[in-house]
């Protein structure tokens, strides 16, 4: 893998913060670093897959009804 070499600047108490929790899981500040960001990344891509076989169709109009349906579908997954 190939890897880009970044700069930040955080906060006094950020970064003591961060480095005692890095040490904590005994890996160096950078790599917490790249785990909380791939983490980030990873976490936003949703798989379409969950909204499928989520129930019964019985006396409902999913013709009609079906974007409200997966909406709320999604949100109660995200709780």
């Amino acid at each position: 893998m190939s890897m880009s070499r970044i700069q930040i600047t955080l906060g006094k108490q950020i970064c003591r913060r961060a480095r005692q929790r890095s040490g904590e899981l005994g890996v160096s500040l950078a790599e917490y670093m790249r785990r909380l960001v791939t983490r980030d990344l990873v976490s936003r891509q949703v798989d379409v897959s969950c909204v499928f076989d989520l129930g019964s169709s019985e006396e409902s109009d999913i013709a009609n009804r079906k974007d409200l349906m997966i909406g709320a579908a999604f949100v109660s997954m995200m709780k």
